[in-house]
């Protein structure tokens, strides 16, 4: 069986998702109105949602009772 290759992340996923939305949303400034464009946007508001969700999930009130 072949082993894994892992990675140790150095950004949070946070930081991660927000790079990403903001790369994504420079290279749409420089495309012309069209599907491409329309899709790196939709691309960069799932990142900040997916952002959003991660803040939400890993909030202090969701946290189990110890």
């Amino acid at each position: 069986m072949a082993e894994r290759r892992r990675a140790k992340q150095t950004l949070s996923l946070k930081d991660r998702l927000a790079v990403f939305a903001h790369e994504a949303r420079s290279k749409a400034s420089q495309l012309g109105p069209g599907r491409e464009r329309d899709d790196l946007l939709k691309r960069a508001r799932q990142a900040d949602t997916a952002a959003h969700l991660d803040d939400w999930a890993n909030s202090p009130g969701l946290r189990p009772p110890e």
